[in-house]
């Protein structure tokens, strides 16, 4: 779509790409989500894809992931054999609701940052127990939990300027096992619900994340494997308001899906299923 109110693009920002920012300004990286509705208050784009990010830098302390990663190249990764969580990446992925075209452009900032409940990205990270780094207009860089970051059906902490500069992944949550589940109303259809537990090899410990069906992530963490009343229990203290309309499910259905799927999910890594 043609968004006839801009004036100007930045195409390579000098210095800290924020420093300059003013009201009317919006950040370009893959642009699918930008470019496909109508942005009326928008009046300059400032493009990110020229900046010197590194997009995937996997080492001992984890993996670090460049706000303007693309999805595509995030596909591609091939993580080291330790990284038994790593299976999980490619998993996110296969979530996204679009065609090859949005693989090759969007990326992993960006789905981040549009906080939609159905952000295969924003699930990914908060099950991995990722940190994203946040940086200011006025030059400042504060550090966030993955889990703090969406406040709700595309809400967010970010304030006006503010940019996700890169994504953390421990190395310890990429050496978990984990089991995932996902429903969609259609085979390529959006998320209606999507899960993911993780589970530390040695220990009897489960994070479970519950995403799509909510608002925002929720991340249920227990000490010891729960029995089956227990996680129910924990799901269903889980607040109304939390669970998430549209027309790919009601409140209802979504939580009636996240305590069945939730449940193979403890079942599979209690018995030492596959990882």
């Amino acid at each position: 779509m043609d968004l006839n109110t801009i004036t100007e693009v930045v195409r390579r920002p000098s210095g800290h790409p924020g420093a300059d920012w003013r009201e009317g300004d919006a950040w370009l990286a893959g642009g699918t989500w930008l470019y496909s509705a109508e942005q009326p208050h928008l009046r300059r784009l400032i493009d990110l894809t020229a900046l010197p990010w590194e997009r995937l830098v996997p080492g001992d302390a984890g993996l670090e992931i460049g706000a303007t990663c693309t999805i595509r190249d995030l596909y591609a990764f091939t993580p080291p054999p330790d990284w038994i969580a790593g299976g999980l990446i490619r998993a996110a992925c296969e979530a996204f609701l679009s065609s090859f075209k949005v693989w090759n452009a969007a990326t992993v900032g960006g789905n981040i940052c549009m906080s939609l409940p159905a952000g295969p990205m924003i699930t990914l990270t908060v099950a991995l127990e990722a940190r994203y780094e946040l940086w200011a207009p006025d030059g400042s860089v504060r550090t966030v939990d993955a889990l703090d970051f969406v406040t709700g059906n595309n809400r967010n902490v970010l304030a006006p300027g503010e940019i996700l500069r890169r994504i953390d992944i421990p190395a310890h949550a990429l050496a978990k096992r984990h089991a995932h589940r996902r429903f969609t109303l259609t085979h390529l259809g959006r998320s209606t619900v999507f899960l993911i537990g993780t589970h530390t090899p040695g220990t009897s410990n489960l994070l479970l994340t519950i995403t799509a069906g909510t608002t925002r992530p929720v991340r249920l963490a227990f000490d010891t494997m729960p029995d089956a009343t227990t996680l129910q229990q924990s799901i269903d203290v889980i607040p109304g308001d939390v669970w998430f309309a549209d027309p790919n499910g009601t409140p209802d259905h979504r939580r009636h899906l996240t305590r069945h799927f939730a449940e193979e999910i403890r079942r599979e890594l209690n018995a030492g299923g596959p990882a």
